[in-house]
């Protein structure tokens, strides 16, 4: 499974990414905003409370604060379902022409046709997280083993709700028979699929960290040189201008990073579809007998 991610995503990575710039374009505007109000107001209140700033009143900058994580939040979400549909959506695409190129109009037009099942989908999938959250929280107050069974859970719902949606988009299941479906295979290849996910998301990781890197040490270089040269962080444009593009970048690239960890569970979805029904092999016996 890990060999195969790493190839699939190989070959697709400039693909899905011009996919995922294409489609969100608006939204990646939308959080070079949010970050502005962020820093903004955060750097103000806290010049007002250091005693770097003549006003006295921080109210502005709190309501600035408010807003900013209110939109933050709406916004979250809101690319988070999106971009969690785009790459099932490409997966699947993927696999319906056989490895050939996915067009962009192709993931957007399977998107769209599913959209009200996506929706009731994602509502649905946030009062089950509830109920996870709840049952987790719990394991975790026993010592060094519920810690272990909370990450367990944690793990077995997302490889659930991932093999689900890919089941409901590719299947045109309604939405109930694509939750028994997902957990009919969760708990089949109960292992796989955690484990699946485990390794594949810990080396997303190290890999969004090494990207992260060299604008994290840009920045730091930045920030050692303005201490010694007592640059004001205040009061420096040019200062919250990095602070809202970091943050921005910060943002996107979590984003782009839910979108590829969806791509373990489309092609997991497919191994293990295939693992259960045979239909592909089935297929090349049908055929095999036509041919004669």
């Amino acid at each position: 499974m890990i060999s195969t991610y790493f190839d699939f995503l190989k070959q697709n990575f400039k693909p899905f990414l011009n996919i995922f710039i294409r489609y969100n374009g608006v939204f990646i505007l939308g959080f070079l905003g949010v970050s502005y109000l962020l820093v903004t107001g955060f750097v103000g209140a806290l010049s007002i409370s250091e005693g770097f700033a003549t006003e006295s009143d921080p109210t502005q900058y709190y309501v600035l604060v408010g807003f900013g994580t209110i939109s933050f939040l709406l916004l979250f979400i809101i690319t988070a379902i999106f971009n969690y549909s785009l790459a099932a959506a490409y997966v699947i695409r993927y696999e319906q022409n056989n490895g050939a190129e996915v067009e962009k109009v192709q993931v957007w037009e399977m998107v769209k046709e599913n959209l009200g099942k996506i929706i009731l989908f994602i509502l649905l999938m946030m009062v089950l997280y509830i109920g996870v959250f709840i049952v987790g929280t719990v394991f975790s107050f026993i010592p060094v083993i519920g810690v272990l069974v909370y990450y367990l859970i944690v793990m077995g719902y997302t490889s659930w709700m991932g093999l689900s949606f890919m089941a409901m988009i590719n299947e045109n299941r309604d939405v109930i028979d694509a939750y028994s479906e997902g957990w009919k295979l969760l708990r089949t290849y109960f292992w796989k699929c955690i484990f699946s996910n485990l390794v594949i998301g810990i080396l997303l990781g190290i890999l969004m960290a090494v990207v992260l890197m060299i604008p994290g040490i840009l920045t730091g270089i930045y920030v050692f040189h303005s201490i010694n040269n007592e640059v004001d962080f205040f009061n420096s444009p040019l200062a919250n201008i990095i602070w809202i593009l970091s943050l921005s970048l910060l943002l996107i690239l979590y984003t782009m990073y839910q979108a590829l960890a969806q791509f373990v569970n489309g092609i997991l979805y497919f191994s293990l579809h295939e693992e259960t029904y045979n239909e592909a092999t089935r297929k090349r016996i049908d055929e095999i007998g036509a041919g004669e």
